[in-house]
């Protein structure tokens, strides 16, 4: 049975002050839902906040989730809540042959795919109500994997086991991801720098779809993760057809 967000609904999300995260929370907000988002640059906040209209409805928070503390103080606040999603990642410096890769930028991945949503399960679990669910975002590097992607293919790859645990673990809270392929996002800068337009145009015409994902398709498919009550330990795949190419 499908659980439909109402003005009652209260929503965390940790990278919500762009891309993906950004648009789910207008979506939630649209919906009547109260919204808080998470992230550790406020001038983003700031800027998500006015994007966003500010509506009454939403509240910020600066915190690092790959830190335990932060997180910790973040659930101590927040209270009781419906659904938790995190669309946060930090790969910079990540996408690099191996000779080359940095291994702080190997460990910053790690931090904010792995240990950002385990910290996210642990204390925030407690804190949601009946029914109530947590979406992490994964990516089509776990079954895609290209050259320079080793990093954020283990890092995705490692995130769907902790989804499938925690399903297990936390059940009758329910625990999924979502995958997207490429979607057109400020994350790109850092993969594509310059030749972003380029790059996304040559994978527009060879995916199935035809086209590249929005962070709208996204923010649908967590929609349906939060409000599908028989869903739980799966990976919702929103690729445009890309896993099969």
């Amino acid at each position: 049975m499908a659980v439909k967000l109402t003005s009652d609904s209260k929503i965390l999300i940790v990278g919500g002050s762009s891309g993906m995260g950004l648009s789910l929370a207008k979506q939630s907000l649209d919906a009547g839902a109260k919204v808080i988002i998470v992230g550790r640059q406020t001038e983003k906040l700031n800027h998500a906040w006015e994007v966003l209209g500010q509506s009454a409805r939403l509240s910020t928070m600066n915190i690092d989730a790959t830190q335990e503390t932060d997180v910790a103080r973040l659930f101590e606040e927040v209270g009781p809540l419906d659904h938790i999603v995190t669309t946060a990642a930090d790969i910079r410096g990540a996408y690099e042959l191996l000779p080359d890769l940095d291994i702080s930028a190997a460990l910053r991945a790690v931090e904010s795919k792995v240990l950002a949503p385990i910290l996210l399960a642990k204390y925030g679990a407690p804190k949601l109500r009946p029914g109530g669910s947590i979406t992490f975002t994964s990516g089509i590097a776990a079954y895609r994997p290209s050259t320079r992607g080793t990093v954020v293919a283990a890092v995705n790859a490692a995130l769907e086991g902790l989804v499938r645990a925690l399903a297990v673990e936390l059940a009758p809270l329910r625990v999924n991801a979502v995958s997207p392929g490429w979607v057109n996002t400020p994350i790109w800068t850092f993969v594509a720098g310059d030749r972003k337009a380029e790059t996304l145009d040559a994978m527009a015409s060879r995916l199935p779809a035809g086209r590249i994902g929005q962070a709208e398709d996204i923010a649908d498919a967590i929609t349906f993760l939060m409000g599908n009550g028989f869903t739980t330990g799966t990976v919702l795949h929103v690729d445009g057809g890309h896993r099969l190419i």
